[in-house]
């Protein structure tokens, strides 16, 4: 197999995760305890030892490959679809290893429990609030992007209006979701108060 095969086929596996991650902030529309809720449900499955190794390893290796086919197609890739793929994944890569880096130290060496507060606590604590909003919202956008630009990769034979649109729709509900997690961890919706050990890891109180 290619190293894009292989690219692919370790997407759909994080693709599968990211889904049920996007639900759950989804579902923290009506509030942390459907959040949280959502979560303790979730990590049963997510969190069992068989679930999260091998996901763990396929995000390493969509980080790996996909900056590494970046590189590799720098001088030949022609197309504003072409080039939106490369940054987007890219982007991707570079929000996967901070994200889960971030969540495995607040888990292992914090001993935190990493749930909406872990998310929210560097919205609370200024003027962290410049990084994340950007982080987050550019995070979620680059994967609604990225897949649309995959999706429209396999309709090439397609004519360019259909593939106008399949790339709108994704980048279109790319943005909406973005929004609302951002404002929703920003406490835009409902009152969010950040138990102080959150706030602790950026030197808040």
């Amino acid at each position: 197999m290619t190293m894009r095969t292989l690219h692919g086929l370790s997407a759909m596996l994080i693709l599968g995760f990211a889904l049920v991650h996007l639900t759950n902030h989804l579902v923290g529309l009506l509030g942390v305890e459907a959040h949280i809720a959502f979560m303790r449900s979730a990590r049963m499955v997510y969190r069992f030892p068989l679930v999260e190794v091998p996901l763990l390893a396929a995000v390493a290796f969509q980080s790996y490959s996909g900056i590494t086919l970046v590189v590799r197609g720098w001088g030949r890739r022609q197309g504003f679809i072409a080039w939106l793929q490369a940054v987007s994944g890219a982007y991707l890569a570079f929000f996967f290893l901070i994200h889960i880096g971030a969540v495995l130290f607040g888990r292992v060496v914090l001993q935190l429990d990493t749930t909406f507060y872990f998310a929210a606590a560097g919205f609370h604590v200024p003027p962290f609030q410049f990084f994340f909003a950007p982080y987050y919202f550019l995070g979620v956008l680059a994967l609604f992007t990225h897949v649309g630009c995959a999706l429209c990769r396999r309709i090439q034979s397609e004519s360019r209006a259909a593939r106008a649109l399949v790339m709108a729709a994704a980048s279109g509900l790319g943005l909406v979701v973005s929004l609302l997690i951002v404002l929703s961890l920003a406490g835009v919706f409902y009152r969010v108060e950040v138990p102080a050990e959150y706030k602790a890891t950026y030197g808040g109180s």
